[in-house]
């Protein structure tokens, strides 16, 4: 849904009536924060979509996995998930339901998470995805409201990750581009837990639905910020560019583009790559502010998480009210 609708949906929530919830509705952020006692804060969050490959068992590896990027993406810990899957029994069969939740329990496995049970449905098309409950130090959470000017934003993941669906939902794929897909699709963002460690490191989000655009803006929002990218450092998929030049890419790019762009300068340049710049990720990068004097620290620590790719993109700006120019 888009975060216009979303607003519409959600405003009738009446505010939290105990000052424990550090994280809720109001800041767009990635998943609810509630402080447990003066040591410790419990993180929750739920994540869920439709089959983006068509193999079962990745498919729930890629959606465990972004499910559990919320909790990175907020400094923590994730300690226990509970599975929520939906399939047409009628149309997918047993086995095949049993390898999209072994994926899942397989990536969780990797993360050190334990499912501990869930709730599944007989619905007309098929979902998974996790509730999962992690936890962090209260100085460890990464809200998208404490970004500070001068900071420096670094992105983990190249962009493209929805445009590479896009064509393999339509047979367009390359054996080249699938395995991008299915390979950062997957990759657990849990250099979180390590980049919340870092005091310099200000704030977090990951790069999903709303594409590298609408959570950036979710930053400068939350943060009374503004924000100058660089195009040529941030990081795409080669294959993607190409399937965008062909005019491959989901229809939320649209959709995104028509919620941001009141608030987005884009350069000539910039302009081409709008399907990247506005692409929705499945589990995609982690976008970090950092303040400057540990932008090599940080660095230091992607590269030897496996984030290779990683790159500084940009700058946020103390310029209200909050806007993104692409260079």
């Amino acid at each position: 849904m888009s975060p216009a609708l979303l607003a519409r949906l959600l405003k009738n929530i009446p505010p939290p009536m105990t000052p424990r919830l550090l994280v809720g509705l109001d800041s767009a952020d990635d998943a609810a924060v509630y402080r447990l006692n003066e040591h410790q804060s419990l993180i929750m969050t739920t994540d869920f979509f439709m089959p983006i490959v068509d193999d079962p068992w990745v498919f729930g590896k890629i959606a465990a996995a972004n499910a559990l990027s919320d909790i990175y993406a907020m400094g923590g810990v994730p300690h226990l998930a509970l599975n929520l899957l939906g399939m047409p029994l009628d149309k997918v069969d047993e086995a095949t339901i049993s390898q999209v939740i072994a994926g899942g329990c397989e990536m969780c496995s990797q993360a050190s998470v334990a499912i501990a049970g869930g709730h599944s449905i007989d619905a007309s098309e098929p979902f998974y995805g996790l509730s999962v409950f992690g936890s962090a130090a209260e100085s460890d959470i990464k809200a998208n409201h404490s970004a500070q000017a001068g900071d420096l934003l670094f992105l983990t993941k190249p962009l493209g990750i929805g445009i590479l669906a896009s064509a393999h939902k339509q047979a367009r794929l390359s054996e080249v581009g699938y395995e991008a897909l299915v390979f950062y699709a997957s990759q657990l963002n849990d250099v979180g837990i390590r980049l919340a460690k870092i005091a310099a490191v200000h704030a977090m989000t990951d790069v999903t639905g709303f594409g590298l655009l609408g959570h950036l803006l979710e930053i400068c929002r939350a943060s009374e910020l503004s924000a100058r990218l660089r195009l040529n450092d941030i990081p795409l998929i080669e294959t993607a560019v190409v399937l965008a030049q062909q005019g491959i890419q989901p229809r939320a790019c649209a959709q995104n583009w028509q919620n941001e762009q009141s608030q987005v300068t884009l350069s000539q340049r910039a302009a081409r790559y709008k399907a990247l710049l506005t692409d929705p990720q499945t589990n995609g990068g982690l976008l970090v502010a950092v303040a400057p004097e540990s932008a090599n620290q940080v660095e230091g620590v992607l590269n030897k998480s496996g984030f290779e790719q990683a790159s500084c993109i940009g700058v946020l700006e103390d310029k209200q009210p909050a806007r993104i120019t692409v260079d």
